[in-house]
């Protein structure tokens, strides 16, 4: 069992080399084609004169500084667990995630005061049709991009890249609200050319900013929760109790299971029973088929099980109170021995504890 275990050790290894690989990459492309977007909304938006184009830059501008803190954060994860960091480097990805959503909150708030000082004092636009030239580059580059990392970060679990991938999906919905907001004061201009429809620009500017700030917000729980240990979501701990759950009779019980996540990196960690007669190294292979099967399941995932004895008064094969609930154990031992068939683990909160 020993080698099987190391088989499937070797086999995830080489899948988290792949998956690191594939992260760094898809954060280099992020980094790159927010470089060129920044450059082209600033000059594009000062020729014209345009705040909402502007408040794009920005917005683009602080999306790079994210896909910078991104690859770097991807890259630091990806590094072993050394003598400092015994349980690897995997929370980087959380505070990348963070720092990010709170950089882009800081920009809403720019492009909010900005907009409100163009509404007070509006300025007419030069050559908005170029406007909607670089928007349409930008959303077309925005969505190619942001579905590459949401890809990649929902197949490699890494907060980071998804955090990535959404500030780029909000660009996409900013984008088409700034391209609206210049296509009115284009076809206005047409139609009716003494209206006065500046306005439009630092309003669209504004919605922009909103959707940023909403996005930035739950962003920042999503990246928190992991920070604070927050356990595993519910039905990826039931995944880890069926699993098992699938060695009942051999295993009696379960308790104190607790989780939590690091990046992309999952702990988990549980009180076994098993028969008080098992040798320590039968007990031993159980564990080790236990922590294959999660590990199978939820790659890069830490097991640590630590074993029990399960000497409860009635204990013998396939008749044990440590798979009933505590009032089942109760009556079972004040009526003698009860034959128990197709036994099931126990998972009532009682024995969680």
């Amino acid at each position: 069992m020993n080698g099987q275990l190391q088989f499937v050790e070797a086999i995830m290894g080489n899948g988290i080399e792949d998956r690191d690989r594939r992260k760094k990459n898809v954060a280099l492309l992020s980094v790159f084609s927010n470089t060129s977007l920044v450059f082209l909304k600033i000059i594009v938006g000062m020729m014209i004169g345009s705040v909402s184009v502007i408040s794009e830059a920005v917005h683009s501008g602080m999306d790079l500084i994210a896909a910078v803190i991104a690859f770097f954060a991807v890259k630091t994860s990806a590094k072993p667990a050394d003598e400092d960091h015994p349980f690897g480097h995997g929370k980087v990805e959380n505070i990348s995630g963070t720092v990010e959503a709170l950089l882009i909150l800081i920009a809403a708030g720019w492009i909010i005061y900005e907009a409100i000082g163009r509404l007070r004092n509006p300025v007419p636009l030069d050559e908005p049709a170029l406007g909607l030239a670089v928007m349409l580059v930008s959303v077309a580059a925005n969505i190619f991009v942001s579905r590459k990392l949401f890809i990649v970060g929902e197949e490699t679990d890494s907060v980071a890249l998804k955090a990535d991938a959404w500030h780029l999906r909000t660009d996409v919905y900013t984008s088409l609200g700034v391209l609206t907001g210049l296509l009115i004061i284009v076809l206005g201009g047409y139609i009716s050319p003494s209206t006065n429809l500046q306005w439009v620009d630092p309003i669209a500017a504004i919605v922009v900013a909103l959707h940023i700030a909403r996005t930035s917000y739950h962003l920042i729980l999503e990246s928190a929760r992991d920070l604070i240990d927050f356990g595993l979501p519910n039905d990826e701990i039931e995944e880890v109790r069926r699993h098992i759950a699938a060695f009942a009779p051999t295993v009696r019980g379960v308790h104190r299971l607790r989780t939590r996540k690091a990046g992309g990196n999952r702990f988990v960690e549980f009180h076994l029973r098993v028969d008080s007669s098992m040798s320590v190294d039968e007990s031993h292979r159980i564990t080790d088929m236990i922590a294959c099967a999660i590990k199978q399941h939820y790659p890069g995932t830490t097991v640590t099980i630590h074993i029990e004895p399960c000497n409860c008064a009635k204990a013998t094969a396939g008749s044990c109170g440590c798979l009933l609930s505590e009032e089942a154990r109760r009556e079972l031992n004040s009526k003698g021995l009860v034959k128990i068939t197709a036994p099931k683990l126990e998972t009532s909160d009682a024995d969680r504890d």
